[in-house]
């Protein structure tokens, strides 16, 4: 497995050893000669493994594997040192690092030890992702066969192996970050991190230390220097989500990092230069946000190499069924529902229904559903009114009956009105005089009606 593996030594000659048993091991290897500047190269070149001398002039090398892992990076560590012993070595280890070798450096062991390490830091990697996967409960993939989802698919396939800016539009619970995160999958960066900003989130006077980073003592709390989402996505992707509710003021800054891939924590003076692919997302109409002068139209041209729209639910409502299925499975694994089914009455109703909060508000109808009605079948009746009330009540109500020649018309006619009462009066939440009003009848007959259906009121 060819790697990035960084050393960090004040002896030209075991650099230069461990340079050529790495590079014939086809690796590609970068140098520092002290521990400052080993540690400005684990932030900015993102190595996949550090060899790390201890006795280092200046800040020694048990102080920067403290220091390494302080800023929560994962790298595997292999310390050397010409005058080890075992307390050492075990103090090394207790700081995080992976194995110790001594100088003079058995070849043999060398090799041995970075297959180790870095088959070490694939599995880590392996397992926060799957973590990952399984703390968020999100789908991944993007399901469905409606010739929008067909396209959407195919042109991700095709911008996902370039190192093209993406602009992702689409309205809210669309699955934009599921987009993303399917390009950066699809990419030659996908073993690098994905780094996702939540535009709309992160306070304004914050957001400049969230993505450019900050030195210590920069402001008030600044109690120690920390990376910005730049850094952190440097050779990987950085994820702009809702950019479009990102201020004009952070707007200009953005557009000149994109533009020189450079810039400099907040507090700090050294430029810092990264390599990073830029996806964003936005629910807004952004050449309408540029036309009121609340969106800069150079970073939206800047953005927008390849763009790529989400359709709404309701644009392709042959695919509610699978999304049905698959939220099914994926919420009765992970919180050990009994499955329950839906009516092909009941799945007609839902594919009529707009969903105006897409797939978020399918996935939390489904989740809904399944508190309420594990291990049974969910049909019309059972449906929440905000789905019923919808949409055109006579097909909602009536759509089963045309399918049972054997009712005649007066059974027909009554089962309906069963049906319709029912759902109104969920609508109503419960109550008959709003009913009586909602239906436009006299509460005294609507009282002897709802009697002679059966219909149980709490009134």
């Amino acid at each position: 497995m060819s790697a990035r593996i960084l050393i960090i030594d004040d002896e030209e000659s075991i650099r230069f050893s461990l340079r050529g048993v790495l590079e014939d091991e086809g690796h590609e290897v970068i140098e520092a000669g002290s521990g400052e500047q080993g540690l400005e190269m684990v932030e900015n070149q993102g190595p996949d493994l550090v060899f790390l001398d201890i006795w280092l002039p200046g800040m020694d090398g048990l102080h920067v594997l403290e220091k390494v892992r302080e800023g929560q990076v994962d790298v595997p560590v292999i310390m050397i040192s010409g005058h080890g012993n075992v307390e050492t070595a075990v103090s090394a280890i207790k700081k995080g690092a992976f194995d110790f070798i001594e100088k003079p450096l058995s070849l043999e062991k060398v090799v041995i030890t970075v297959n180790k390490a870095l088959e070490f830091g694939k599995l880590l990697r392996e397992n926060l992702e799957l973590r990952a996967q399984v703390n968020t409960d999100r789908a991944e993939s993007l399901t469905g066969n409606a010739p929008s989802i067909v396209r959407l698919r195919e042109q991700v396939a095709r911008v996902a192996p370039t190192d093209a800016w993406v602009l992702i539009t689409g309205e809210n619970g669309t699955g934009k970050e599921i987009v993303a995160r399917q390009v950066h999958a699809g990419s030659r960066r996908s073993k690098r991190p994905m780094i996702a900003v939540n535009c709309a989130a992160i306070p304004e006077e914050l957001i400049e230390s969230e993505l450019f980073g900050h030195e210590k003592g920069s402001f008030t709390g600044a109690d120690k220097a920390q990376a910005g989402k730049f850094e952190l996505a440097n050779h990987g992707t950085l994820f702009l989500d809702e950019i479009g509710d990102m201020s004009l003021k952070t707007q200009a800054k953005i557009l000149r990092i994109l533009q020189e891939q450079s810039f400099e924590r907040i507090g700090g003076r050294k430029t810092i230069t990264v390599d990073v692919r830029v996806i964003a997302a936005t629910n807004k109409d952004l050449p309408t946000e540029i036309k009121a002068g609340n969106f800069r139209e150079d970073l939206y041209y800047r953005l927008k190499v390849f763009p790529l729209e989400v359709p709404p639910l309701r644009k392709r409502a042959e695919d509610i069924p699978l999304l049905i299925e698959e939220f099914l499975d994926l919420l009765v694994r992970a919180h050990n529902f009994k499955p329950l089914t839906f009516t092909p009455e009941a799945l007609e109703i839902l594919q009529r229904y707009p969903w105006p909060g897409n797939v978020r508000e399918l996935k939390n109808f489904v989740e809904r559903m399944l508190i309420m009605y594990a291990g049974q079948m969910v049909g019309p009746r059972e449906l929440p009114p905000e789905i019923t009330g919808g949409i055109d009540e006579d097909h909602v109500l009536g759509s089963d009956l045309a399918c049972q020649p054997d009712l005649d018309l007066k059974t027909a006619r009554m089962v309906f009105e069963t049906r319709f009462l029912e759902a109104k009066l969920r609508e109503c939440s419960g109550s008959v005089s709003k009913l009586a009003d909602a239906v436009g009848m006299e509460r005294s007959s609507l009282y002897r009606k709802l009697k002679a259906y059966n219909i149980q009121v709490q009134e």
